[in-house]
């Protein structure tokens, strides 16, 4: 059920501030666990970050160096992805679009192929599988790559999934699971008694009662007022440009996996849509589509995949990817009672799905967070009696 309640104060056990791919993921589980959960959404379920969203499934390629902890955590997400989705699409019969193509990384020129093998290297020594390619290696595994492609690297453990799609079936197992999916509801402050959440006050007024609150709300999670500065998290925006281009019966998909250079990735979709994306820039809230950055990923896209430039202008979009100050999530109980955050998933947040999910509705079950993500806790953003953050 979409829509408004009649009441203006209303009560169940669980509020969930946003319907993204976390909102709507921790709202399925919850559901299914035989709560009584509702979702609040300021928009359109999904109309967000996920929206935006190219699905990249990439704990291999994404690997970095100082970032052992996420590296961790985007290994046991990717583990759990496929189960997810197969899961969401048993229980649907939608499609999630969730294909096992690995990832090929690929350079142009001689700096771009140096960073590479540095990084292939340093994956090595994790123990991450990756395949380095000669130039006439990687042509053969995608034939409309440019001839001055120099070489690359698969990841074939790295996987992706359509947002849309997926969103559209949790939502579809979120309601079948008999939970409430409020749209155009944009949660504005939260309601607290004695220490402890009470429930959420709308834009517009209504209040909705409610003993556990999940704040989800992507890029908007540090705006919601009502709670004191030792209970608030640092989250901000960070907008990301991406564009999707579509094939036709002259031009048909120039790609069947996921490509990447330094500059840009191409996210091929099964109805011949390619993803190509996306800018990385600070700009608050501002979601404006730019000349410049459509002209940067077309021309980085087409060094790479000349091919591209055949392919209609399908779309152009922004997204807000939700960070926090040390670009790791936010997931866990906050400092008020019945408070939980699971927001700041950065560039994962599609990725870190499943995991968030479970781990949220283990803790409103009654049960505690897995330890492999006490590392995420909002407790580190903890302020002291002098105002700065531990």
């Amino acid at each position: 059920m979409s829509g408004p309640r009649d009441d203006k104060h209303s009560a169940t056990d669980v509020v969930i501030a946003g319907g993204g791919v976390i909102g709507m993921s921790i709202a399925w589980r919850a559901a299914q666990a035989g709560l009584r959960v509702v979702v609040a959404e300021r928009a359109i379920a999904g109309s967000g970050a996920t929206h935006a969203a190219a699905g990249m499934l990439a704990p291999v390629t994404e690997a970095d160096f100082g970032e052992h902890d996420m590296i961790d955590l985007n290994l046991r997400a990717a583990e759990r992805f496929g189960s997810f989705a197969e899961e969401l699409e048993a229980e649907t019969g939608l499609e999630t679009g969730y294909r096992r193509t690995g990832t090929l990384s690929v350079a142009v020129d001689r700096d771009q192929a140096e960073a590479l093998e540095r990084m292939h290297r340093f994956r090595r020594s994790l123990g991450l599988e990756g395949e380095e390619l000669s130039a006439r290696e990687c042509r053969r595994l995608e034939p409309a790559l440019a001839p001055r492609v120099l070489g690359g690297v698969l990841a074939p453990g790295d996987h992706h999934v359509d947002p849309r799609a997926l969103l559209a079936a949790m939502r579809a197992a979120f309601t079948t699971a008999g939970g409430e999916l409020l749209e155009g509801a944009e949660v504005c402050e939260v309601l607290t008694e004695d220490d402890r959440v009470a429930g959420v006050r709308m834009a517009d007024r209504r209040e909705l009662r409610a003993s556990h609150l999940v704040i989800a709300a992507g890029a908007g999670a540090g705006t919601i007022e009502g709670l004191p500065a030792a209970a608030r998290v640092p989250v901000r925006p960070v907008k990301g440009q991406i564009l999707r281009l579509r094939a036709t019966a002259a031009a048909p998909q120039p790609l069947s996996r996921v490509l990447r250079t330094d500059d840009v990735y191409a996210v091929p979709r099964d109805d011949g849509t390619l993803v190509v994306g996306a800018t990385v820039e600070e700009r608050g809230f501002d979601t404006a589509v730019t000349a410049g950055a459509v002209l940067d990923l077309l021309r980085y896209a087409y060094d790479v995949v000349p091919g591209i430039a055949e392919l209609e202008l399908a779309e152009t979009g922004a997204g807000l990817r939700p960070t926090a100050p040390d670009n790791r999530p936010v997931v866990g109980e906050g400092a008020l009672t019945g408070l939980i955050w699971a927001t700041g998933h950065w560039r994962n947040g599609v990725l870190l799905a499943p995991v968030t999910a479970d781990a949220v509705a283990a803790v409103l079950t009654g049960g505690s967070l897995p330890a492999f993500l006490e590392q995420f806790s909002p407790d580190r953003f903890a302020r002291s009696p002098a105002g700065s953050v531990r």
